[in-house]
């Protein structure tokens, strides 16, 4: 044998080790379409991602869809199916540096580079502004065909402009038929599980660790596998997955129960007024991988629900933060988010105005519709004025004080208050203020 032919043989060796060793989840990933499994409201055969890719024209287009259904795989199969080249970024760890790369690299292929390009942008929900804007030339133009994957509603996360010239497809999470299948898949083909004799017995509880996750319920049957090495047969029980998954799941996972304990820890810090506690349920989320524009938007909650009226220039400063996150992106914006969790946290707090939406929404739940009062109708026509809509009312504007008191309630509900101060110095300004303007109008 020659030293060439020995080198390959070490070479493919070294290869199919390393292939055995990576992840089931990564080892378990179709080659082509027929392998797929799932999103068949996509793919089957009139579907709107087949009818596309068997005409041989795609769009750029955002797969959009919970973790683990397949939205990564999905883009390198129509990428294999239509036999063009691929680039891939993610928005983690991207930037528009590495946007205008790509782009330049393919402009300057010219001739040599196979059409219709694909650039595949991973959780593009993470791009900021000025990133996403970067792509839009290249997008219109058809440089490359975008796919983005994201988890969030593109609505939102995706600027208009760039949003436009692509189509959403929406990604399902998997049926318990699909991930039953992908075990027995699993299980049959893949070097490493194919050499034990498993049963899957019974699989409620994979099913719903998983929660529709292909990912993780081969990352969690893989861990079951594991701490089983030395047995040649495995039946797989509710009982055998409870004692031995559970240790091993990951201890920040974005989309299960740690998620939303972490969150609320979080919340309830700032409620608190600790400080420290905040700071360090932030870093946790930080760490964790967690969307900045998710922690954004709860800082923003809870400076209407926490503080409120307490202190008005708390929901100003969350706002802010959601925008300036948007603009700045990741790492930087952690800081962003820490300044504006520390501010919150340490400003007083009150939640009148939680309370009093909470409160009418309760009347408005127990009375219905009731009909507006005629004086404070809106009288648009001849005949709605004959039937006396906004007559006798009283145009505040017109007396002292830019006030005149008059109802503004439904007769069923007239005299109800909703709006009660707590102990913040801003709340009871409030309550004050409409009492003396209003003096023994509301019931007590």
């Amino acid at each position: 044998m020659s030293i060439k032919n020995i080198k390959r043989k070490i070479s493919l060796s070294k290869f199919v080790q390393m292939n055995i060793i990576a992840p089931l989840a990564e080892r378990m990933r179709p080659k082509n379409l027929d392998d797929y499994i799932g999103q068949q409201h996509l793919l089957s055969e009139n579907g709107p991602l087949s009818l596309a890719l068997n005409a041989g024209v795609i769009p750029s287009m955002i797969f959009w869809g919970p973790p683990g259904v397949g939205k990564t795989t999905l883009a390198f199969l129509v990428a294999e199916k239509l036999k063009k080249p691929i680039h891939t970024l993610s928005a983690i760890s991207s930037g528009v540096k590495d946007v205008r790369e790509v782009i330049a690299k393919v402009q300057n292929a010219g001739m040599f580079q196979e059409s219709g390009t694909i650039l595949f942008i991973d959780e593009i929900h993470r791009f900021s502004k000025s990133q996403q804007d970067s792509l839009l030339g290249a997008v219109e133009k058809g440089i490359v065909t975008l796919i983005g994957a994201t988890t969030e509603n593109p609505s939102f996360e995706v600027i208009s402009a760039l949003l436009s010239r692509c189509h959403v497809y929406t990604l399902k999470d998997h049926t318990k038929e699909d991930l039953c299948l992908l075990l027995e898949r699993a299980i049959k083909i893949d070097p490493v599980l194919s050499k034990k004799q498993i049963e899957l017995k019974e699989l409620e509880s994979l099913l719903a660790i998983s929660g529709g996750d292909a990912r993780k319920i081969l990352n969690v049957f893989e861990i079951i596998i594991s701490t089983l090495s030395k047995e040649k047969n495995i039946t797989i029980t509710n009982e055998l997955v409870m004692q031995n998954a559970q240790q091993s799941l990951a201890r920040y996972d974005k989309d299960g129960d740690q998620h939303y304990d972490i969150v609320s820890a979080f919340i309830k810090s700032i409620r608190g007024s600790d400080v420290n506690a905040t700071v360090y349920w932030l870093a946790r989320m930080v760490e964790g991988g967690e969307d900045p524009k998710f922690i954004a938007r709860r800082l923003i909650i809870s400076a209407s629900e926490d503080i409120g009226l307490a202190n008005p220039n708390a929901l100003l400063i969350a706002n802010t933060t959601f925008e300036a996150v948007e603009k700045i992106g990741w790492p930087e914006s952690r800081i962003i988010l820490s300044q504006c969790a520390i501010y919150l946290a340490n400003s007083p707090k009150g939640n009148a105005a939680y309370m009093a939406i909470n409160n009418a929404q309760s009347i408005v739940q127990n009375t219905g519709n009731l009909n507006v009062p005629l004086p404070i109708r809106n009288a648009s026509s001849a005949l709605m004025k004959e039937l006396g809509y906004g007559e006798k009312y009283k145009y505040s504007h017109d007396f002292d004080g830019n006030f005149a008191a008059q109802e503004f309630l439904p007769e069923e509900v007239k005299g109800s208050s909703f709006y009660k101060a707590g102990s913040s110095a801003k709340e009871k300004d409030i309550e004050n203020n409409q009492n003396a303007l209003w003096k023994n109008k509301y019931k007590k």
